[in-house]
């Protein structure tokens, strides 16, 4: 005869995040009257060490062969019961996660009888689906200690020298002819004024004196296959030569590209021009003018790029200021839509601009600017007065962009972009410079766009976060996979086409005759492939069918069957 499961119930106050809204002590009362579950212990915080000291000594003093918490998050928490059941000797895939806060406390905060009622709903649910967990196996995988970095500008170079200086092998593709990316254009920095050259040829002499990094130019990716720890990338440069090597990580630190203003405010790139162009005048004194106008959100925040691009105010009144350090007697306006200088750093510098003399004059989107030869005529929102400025240089401040290319490359990486054309990390808050795709990570401007001292700092970051990967032996893959059963696969596909992972793939096991495999390093166990596979060959691990239907039916039924 079965053993019956002996499921151990942990609930958690989390302070007043689940107390204050739903009756914790009468949802544990209920708890007690579920089959199978032996032990039920209220914690004020589960995840303390407290709290996870009373898991591992229920485990132990109960012999719980199951564990459910019900509490805040598994995106934050799920890791640390899980190594709390596994420190006390359960398999941690006998572990099941009940999100009573997101899912029940906090939609509910006004409703606290049908909050407790669900709460019971939820954890019935879950003491269900333990019922019929299995232990699951991981896999330890060796690491490759070589990183990847994709794009030689400021960000690449400081993540590729961050990653050198601890001793790890780097291999660092730009795919133009010089390192330094977009900063090679720039004349000086904001809000210090210091001369960008200087920093960017120190930086680019340390990576190419650095023993640990490898530096191809002229170059892209043109392959890249394997998983954390253990990938193949193939580059090609412009002459048609190949390279591959094995690296464990990589960190996509490609750029972004400054908007080109066609047909917008009578751009021709000699009267109208660019702030990107006015710094190259910079750069070859050739800076001359008496009446400057700088027009803001040039080709920014309209439908089709609704974003803020963050960067072109400081810009404007960087080069604003540097005009009225070589003239002081300069007229300069900038027409604006909203001024953004975050940060006390950038609001102290726009006060410098306004101190400097520099006018600022607020337009609306209802009421762009209109250029004409000589002038500039702007509907000033605060006067609420139309006023034409004569001038003899027009700046058009426009938003750095997606480069080209960027889809082909998130297409070989298998990693996600958003509607504008940035990478797109795995979570905003709390995986902010990693993708979905474990072992790649993200930095500076290919994310999104960013101040140089932000993006220095992703840069660091996404180096750190590499190096916890490059540091170890081995890594070890999760259990929570997907499985196939060989005999009942027909080999359609079906599962290879869906995964955005690369996980499945088909092996010709008799002439004529392929099934699917699933390489479980790669696998995320999202499910996607068990849900499109028509013969039911393909199962995701720890979200069975029959785990699944348990919840099911101990929702609707209002009891658990124990005929599962």
């Amino acid at each position: 005869m079965t053993q019956r499961p002996r499921i151990g119930v942990f609930l958690c106050h989390c302070g007043s995040n689940i107390a204050g809204h739903l009756d914790v002590p009468t949802v544990a009362e209920y708890v007690h009257t579920l089959p199978d579950v032996v032990y039920v212990q209220e914690n004020m915080y589960t995840c303390s060490e407290a709290g996870l000291n009373e898991i591992r000594e229920g485990i132990e003093k109960e012999q719980l062969d199951r564990v459910v918490v019900a509490a805040c998050t598994p995106r934050t928490h799920e890791p640390l019961f899980r190594d709390a059941c596994r420190e006390a000797g359960l398999n941690p895939y006998l572990f099941e996660f009940v999100n009573v806060r997101d899912q029940c406390s906090w939609v509910h905060m006004r409703e606290p009888e049908p909050a407790t009622q669900k709460a019971m709903d939820l954890v019935r649910m879950g003491v269900a689906k333990a019922r019929l967990l299995q232990p699951l196996e991981e896999q330890d995988v060796p690491v490759e200690p070589t990183a990847l970095v994709i794009g030689g500008g400021m960000i690449g170079m400081t993540a590729a020298l961050n990653l050198a200086n601890r001793g790890f092998d780097v291999k660092l593709v730009e795919r133009e002819e010089d390192l330094g990316g977009l900063l090679l254009q720039l004349d000086k920095l904001y809000p210090t004024l210091d001369d960008a050259q200087p920093l960017v040829e120190n930086l680019v002499a340390q990576v190419r004196s650095s023993p640990q990094i490898e530096v191809f130019t002229s170059s892209t990716l043109q392959e890249v296959k394997g998983f954390v720890g253990n990938y193949e990338a193939a580059i090609v440069d412009r002459e048609g030569r190949q390279s591959s090597f094995d690296v464990g990580t990589i960190i996509v630190a490609t750029g972004a590209s400054v908007l080109t203003p066609e047909g917008l405010y009578g751009y021709d790139g000699k009267r109208v021009i660019t702030q990107l162009e006015l710094e190259k005048r910079f750069k070859a004194g050739q800076v001359k003018a008496n009446r400057v106008v700088m027009i803001q959100c040039v080709g920014a925040r309209i439908p089709e790029r609704a974003y803020c691009s963050r960067i072109c105010c400081t810009t404007a009144i960087k080069n604003a200021l540097e005009i009225k350090a070589s003239n002081p007697d300069t007229e300069i306006y900038i027409l604006y839509r909203d001024t953004e200088t975050q940060g006390t750093r950038y609001e102290a510098f726009y006060t410098r601009a306004r101190e400097a003399g520099i006018q600022f004059i607020r337009y609306s989107p209802q009421n762009p600017p209109e250029v004409s030869k000589d002038r500039v005529v702007v509907y000033d929102e605060l006067l609420t007065a139309k006023l034409g400025i004569p001038c003899d240089l027009v700046v058009l401040s426009t938003p750095l962009v997606a480069h080209e290319g960027v889809q082909e490359l998130a297409q070989i990486l298998k990693v996600p972009v958003d509607e504008h054309g940035f990478f797109l990390e795995a979570h905003v808050k709390l995986r902010p410079l990693d993708f979905a795709t474990d072992g790649v990570y993200v930095a500076g401007t290919a994310r999104w766009p960013s101040h140089l001292e932000e993006t220095i700092t992703q840069a660091y970051g996404a180096a750190a976060r590499a190096a916890t990967i490059l540091s170890k032996d081995h890594v070890t893959s999760s259990g929570v996979v997907a499985q196939v059963n060989e005999l009942m696969c027909r080999g359609c596909s079906r599962c290879v086409e869906i995964c955005e992972f690369g996980a499945p793939s088909l092996v010709e096991v008799s002439p004529g005759v392929s099934v699917a495999r699933v390489n479980p390093v790669m696998c995320k166990g999202c499910g996607a492939c068990a849900s499109v596979c028509p013969t039911g060959a393909m199962s995701a691990m720890h979200f069975t069918d029959s785990q699944v239907s348990a919840m099911v039916r101990a929702v609707l039924a209002g009891d658990i069957p124990l005929e599962d």
